[in-house]
């Protein structure tokens, strides 16, 4: 138990003289920092008084430099001050010499003006005399002359006009006769001059109208088991197609629809090129071949357009126009053919300072009835009109439709361009394929035919073959069996002739009673006298 007792107090007398220890070294610790401290802080001390000197010393010097250069500009100011000081004295002279030269010429001009005042009042009295001695003449010539001033200028002015109206009458005869004589020779300058200017004449483009099948496994694939294939083409495409005899791989295509034809051939020409040939790849090649065909004619619609250059037009329109590139009459292509006029049209339009994109526009347009006569009944200028009233053309348009074969009255002078141009593009050598010996005769049938009828005194086939004017015998036929033989001549003439557009038959029946008053007693009495 001592032990115990001796050996906890000899644990707190170690662990108190620990904490003694612990303490001293704790307080030397302290003092030195606070010996370490106190040398900082003197150290700072000496440093910030040398820097604060320094800056102090520095802060003077840039005092100085600054008080220089402030002096220095506060010299050069007062010199400029100086300067201007003294144009301002200069200026203030010059403006007292020119106030002085002012006064000098106020005092001049006010002079002078009053010189002016009775110089007008000399006038003004001068002025007041002739007015009197004018009245005088006037009331004088009065007097003398038993005519009031009003009557006077009355008959001055009445000879004066009929001097200048027999000038200009004898002015515009002159210009009418030398407008005739002049006239016929520069129209014929004009045209020379248009058709040498127009575009250069393009070889006619051959249309195919057989396709030419490579091989004869390639033909029966074609045709199909009982003809099955080419049958089905037919009646989509709506053409007849036939090989023919003298060669077995020559398939014809015969129609009369250019375009159902140009469908046809490209949905023959696609199959025999993929070489599948069945039911739904007719279906498809024909559908493909009828969008290839609307864009071709939208395409060749806008290329046209713009190269003319006549401004917007219809998309439904611009197609219309593409369908002239397959149509053909006589021969010639009709899209070129009216590119032709349209482009002889604008040039003698510009010659006589008319409007040319309309001249142009209705050039391009004369014949878009051709586009569909096939397909609506009608002859083409009646289509034609009916297309540019649907598409709101100008009326110089419509007119130069209507009137290029002499259908109707021409009402403006662009009418009068384009049947020029037409009768230039069709009637120029080559343009047209049709033979004479097949003109004579389509002419000389219409007169055959209605010069066979009962009652016909004389026929008459006049622009080229579109009318047939018949004179009758008044005395065999009335006029009801003059209207019959008009019907019968037309349904004949529907029977056996094949003919382009419409032709017109006109039945003349005109009877004239004449008869002569006093010349039957002269001639009795001359043969009485002779008999005495």
């Amino acid at each position: 138990m001592i032990y115990i007792i001796l050996g906890v107090i000899a644990c707190i007398i170690g662990a108190i003289t620990g904490v003694q220890v612990q303490k001293r070294r704790h307080h030397a610790e302290i003092t030195h920092a606070k010996a370490t401290a106190e040398e900082l802080v003197n150290k700072a001390n000496v440093e910030a008084k040398e820097k604060s000197n320094k800056i102090l010393a520095d802060g003077k010097h840039q005092t100085l430099d600054y008080k220089e250069s402030i002096e220095e500009e506060l010299d050069s100011y007062q010199a400029d001050n100086v300067t201007r000081q003294n144009r301002i004295d200069q200026r203030q002279n010059g403006l007292t010499q020119t106030s002085e030269r002012l006064d000098d010429l106020h005092k001049k001009l006010a002079e002078k003006q009053a010189d002016l005042n009775e110089l007008k009042d000399g006038i003004e009295q001068l002025n007041h005399q002739a007015e009197e001695l004018a009245g005088q003449r006037a009331t004088t010539l009065q007097q003398r002359g038993s005519l009031s001033v009003e009557q006077a200028k009355q008959q001055v002015l009445d000879r004066l006009k009929i001097s200048l109206d027999r000038e200009r009458d004898v002015e515009l005869k002159y210009q009418a006769d030398e407008a005739q004589v002049s006239a016929p020779k520069m129209a014929k300058i004009m045209a020379v001059d248009a058709i040498q200017r127009a575009p250069l004449d393009i070889p006619r483009e051959h249309i195919e109208h057989a396709i030419q099948i490579s091989d004869v496994n390639t033909k029966q694939k074609l045709v199909g088991r009982e003809s099955q294939n080419i049958r089905y083409i037919e009646t989509l495409t709506g053409v007849d197609l036939v090989f023919d005899p003298d060669d077995p791989c020559l398939l014809h295509v015969v129609t009369q629809d250019p375009l159902r034809r140009e469908v046809a051939k490209t949905t023959i020409s696609n199959l025999l090129v993929t070489k599948q040939i069945n039911t739904q790849s007719i279906e498809h090649q024909v559908d493909i071949a009828q969008q290839d065909l609307g864009n071709e004619l939208r395409r060749t619609g806008e290329k046209v357009v713009g190269s003319l250059h006549i401004g917007w037009m219809h998309p439904d329109l611009l197609k219309i126009v593409g369908r002239l590139k397959y149509r053909t009459s006589y021969g010639q292509n009709v899209l070129n053919h009216s590119v032709e006029v349209a482009d002889i049209s604008g040039l003698m339009a510009a010659e006589l300072g008319l409007d040319v994109k309309i001249a142009k526009r209705a050039g391009l347009l004369h014949d878009i009835g051709k586009a569909i006569d096939r397909e609506v009944d009608g002859t083409h200028v009646e289509l034609g009109v009916k297309i540019a009233d649907a598409y709101n053309e100008d009326p110089q348009v419509v007119n130069s439709i209507a009137s290029h074969h002499g259908d109707v009255d021409v009402t403006t002078p662009i009418a009068h361009l384009v049947a020029a141009g037409d009768s230039i593009s069709g009637g120029r050598p080559g343009a047209r394929s049709e033979s004479v010996e097949e003109y004579v005769n389509r002419l000389k049938n219409l007169e055959r035919i209605a010069s066979e009828k009962k009652g016909v005194r004389e026929s008459y086939a006049i622009q080229a073959g579109r009318e047939i004017r018949i004179i009758v015998d008044p005395k065999q036929l009335d006029d009801k069996q003059n209207q019959r033989l008009a019907e019968q001549v037309k349904d004949q003439i529907e029977d056996e002739l094949t003919y382009p557009g419409k032709i017109k038959v006109t039945s003349i029946r005109d009877f004239k009673a004449v008869a002569y008053v006093g010349a039957e007693k002269k001639k009795k009495a001359k043969k009485a006298s002779r008999g005495a």
